[in-house]
C-alpha cells in the first residue's frame, strides 16, 4: 500500500520511511507521486494545519497520507512563536528567530516552554486521525550546541541536565522530542490495527 508524505523535506521523508515500511507501506514523498503543491498553512492550531496539509494531498492522491506540523511555545511569550516558529517575526534565519525569543525573555522570572508536534494520518478510505506530542523544558540564557536545527540550541529538555537540545548527541532528540512522541502514538496505532487485520 501507498502512503504520501505532504512535505519534500528529506530528512522528515526519510524519518517516515523508516516508521512505516515495516508495516507493508510503499513511502513516497509528495513529489515523487507528483504533486508539486505548497499548501497555506491558514490554520490556527498545529492540528488545523498538519489536517490542511494531509487533506490537501490526499485529495489528489487518493490513497494514504501523512502530514505534520510543530513548533516552539514559550510561556512568557504567550505561547509564540506557536504556529509562526518557522517563520516567527518575519525573521530570515533561524538564529535571528532565537535571539528574537532570547531578548524578549531578558529579565523574565519565567523561562517554561515547550514543542508540540501534531500528525495527521489519513487512511486510503479517508479517515483521519491526530497523534499529538508534547515537549517540556525551558529556554537557555543564551544559545549552545551545533546538533540539531531551529530552537535546538536555545531549548533544555526536562531530561537534559541544563543542556540544550543542540549540545546533546541527535539520539537524544531521537528518543524524547515531541516528534519521537507523537511517531511511537501513531506506531502504537498501526500495529494494534495491523493486529486486528
Amino acid at each position: 500500500m501507498e502512503l504520501v508524505i505532504a512535505s519534500g523535506n528529506k530528512g522528515k521523508i526519510r524519518e517516515y520511511r523508516d516508521i512505516f515500511e515495516p508495516f507493508g507501506f510503499r513511502v513516497l514523498s509528495q513529489n515523487e507521486k507528483g504533486i508539486s503543491l505548497e499548501v497555506e498553512e491558514t490554520g490556527t492550531t498545529f492540528e488545523e494545519n498538519a489536517v490542511l496539509k494531509a487533506q490537501a494531498v490526499y485529495d489528489l492522491a487518493h490513497c494514504a497520507v501523512i502530514s505534520d506540523d510543530s513548533g516552539l511555545e514559550v510561556a512568557a511569550l504567550g505561547g509564540e512563536p506557536g504556529i509562526y516558529s518557522a517563520r516567527y517575526r518575519g525573521l530570515e534565519t533561524e538564529h535571528e528567530r532565537r535571539m528574537a525569543i532570547l531578548e524578549s525573555l531578558e529579565g523574565a522570572a519565567d523561562r517554561s516552554a515547550r514543542f508540540v508536534t501534531c500528525i495527521c494520518y489519513i487512511e486510503e478510505s479517508g479517515e483521519r486521525h491526530l497523534f499529538t506530542g508534547i515537549w517540556n523544558g525551558q529556554i537557555a540564557m543564551e544559545e549552545s550546541g551545533t546538533n540539531g536545527f531551529g530552537y535546538d540550541p536555545i531549548f533544555i529538555a526536562d531530561e537534559a541536565e541544563g543542556r540544550t537540545t543542540a549540545s546533546l548527541p541527535i539520539t537524544f532528540k531521537e528518543t524524547y522530542s515531541h516528534r519521537a512522541r507523537a511517531v511511537r502514538e501513531l506506531m502504537a496505532y498501526l500495529a494494534a490495527r495491523q493486529g486486528k487485520e
